[in-house]
């Protein structure tokens, strides 16, 4: 599967409190291109997703008390997703699938983020963040007629930025990650998603002193998905923010279409 998917997100951008920036409002605009295969792998369904991010924003706010503005374009760190059905979903060919009833099923996940997006250590803000990223994850899926409900819990790991601004180093401590859906089948080859999610820890540590820039935040939203004919899907999403302690307070909507030959 190919999809193709715009994000456009607006609003307040919280720094830790040491920062040189207060005051900040940011406007980004996301452009994402993911191609996903299925696969069997020890008789289990499997899938691998590679995506390319490109990003291009605009923040504006106080540099050391002083208005400022900045605008950046490039790609953002290339992401890589493996994931293995656990229990429920066998590995299957084409007429085994068609003829498959949902049921529960449990899987795993792990997501890798290269540091290959745009970066320059002379520069406060970036669009990568020069340091690997590592996210496992289990997930549960349960049908219950025409719903299901999702529910996933993982852990993002980070690697050390030995080159951050100013030439220190800086180091994250892990964020725990959940998020859920409640979906509706509403006929007609369009399905509905109620979407939350809730994210919490990643302080910071640079030359050693730590930050004062736990996460806590959490954001609700919204999905729409019409297939538009065989192979073809078109998706509206859009969320806002819940809560936020250190990020972004950001409303967002996005608009993607995929493309399967399955």
């Amino acid at each position: 599967m190919v999809s193709l998917a715009t994000f456009y997100s607006s609003g307040e951008v919280n720094f830790e409190p040491s920062a040189p920036i207060e005051d900040a409002s940011a406007r980004i605009s996301s452009n994402l291109a993911t191609y996903a295969t299925t696969f069997g792998f020890l008789g289990r369904s499997a899938n691998l997703t590679v995506a390319a991010p490109f990003i291009s924003g605009d923040l504006e706010g106080k540099y050391l008390g002083r208005p400022d503005s900045v605008s950046r374009t490039g790609f953002a760190d290339a992401g890589l997703r493996f994931g293995l059905n656990l229990l429920g979903a066998p590995a299957m060919n084409g007429e085994e699938f068609a003829a498959w009833a949902p049921e529960t099923m449990i899987g795993a996940s792990l997501s890798i983020r290269a540091p290959t997006g745009q970066y320059d250590a002379e520069q406060l803000i970036n669009i990568g963040t020069n340091r690997w990223a590592f996210k496992p994850e289990i997930g549960l899926v349960h049908p219950m007629g025409r719903f299901a409900i999702d529910f996933y819990v993982g852990a993002w790991l980070f690697t050390t930025n030995a080159n951050l601004f100013g030439g220190s180093t800086q180091s994250r401590a892990p964020i725990l990650s959940t998020e859920a859906h409640l979906r509706f089948d509403a006929g007609e080859s369009v399905w509905l998603s109620l979407d939350a999610n809730f994210w919490n820890g990643g302080r910071t540590t640079v030359d050693g002193v730590r930050s004062n820039d736990r996460q806590r935040e959490s954001r609700i939203g919204g999905t729409v998905a019409v297939d538009l004919a065989r192979g073809h899907t078109l998706r509206l999403a859009a969320s806002i923010g819940a809560l936020t302690r250190v990020g972004g307070n950001f409303d967002s909507i996005g608009l993607s279409y995929a493309f399967s030959w399955f």
